[in-house]
Parts: C-alpha cells; structure tokens; sequence
C-alpha cells in the first residue's frame, strides 16, 4: 500500500531543518519502508523549505506512523503539522 506524509514546518524553522538535514537523510537511506518520492515543500518563494512531503511503500498505516516517529525531523520537533493518509497510486509516467 502507498501513503502519503504531509509535513509543515514551525514558523521560521530552516535552521533547525538544516542542522538536522544529515541525520534525516541517513535515517531515510535506511529506514525499512520503500521510499516512492520525497522531498521538501517550498514556499512562494520557490526556494525556501517549509515543510516535508513522502510518498512511501508499507505493509501498514502503522508501519508509516513508526517510520515517521522516528525521522529526525520529528524527533527534534521541526514539523508543526503532520498529515498521514493511505493513497491510491492510479497514474506512474515515469
């Protein structure tokens, strides 16, 4: 099954993003679900990150949520909203 994580950051919050940036990359080299996509959301700008978008493979929507726990984003408290919804791949043009 795929789901998406929709992540939005705390006001101001690109330093501790890229302080952690790192450690979020390792971890998600080695996390034990498929990554589909990922990557930061943009502001207006289209340069400033604001937040963190997924689109993984998993067994379980629990899977997903341990997965998630356990970024180093979250456990440094970066994302002020989090959104995880099962997803329904129907279009790939890769």
């Amino acid at each position: 099954m795929h789901y998406v994580i929709h992540c939005l950051d705390h006001e101001g919050a690109v330093d501790t993003r890229l302080a952690n940036y790192d450690d979020h990359k390792a971890y998600l080299a080695s996390a034990p679900v498929k990554t589909v996509i990922s990557g930061p959301l943009l502001a207006d700008d289209e340069e400033t990150m604001i937040g963190s978008c997924f689109v993984l493979e998993a067994d379980s929507l629990a899977e997903v949520e341990d997965f998630n726990r356990n970024d180093p984003f979250a456990k440094v408290g970066l994302w002020k909203t989090v959104s995880i919804r099962p997803f329904s791949k129907r279009v790939d043009n890769r």
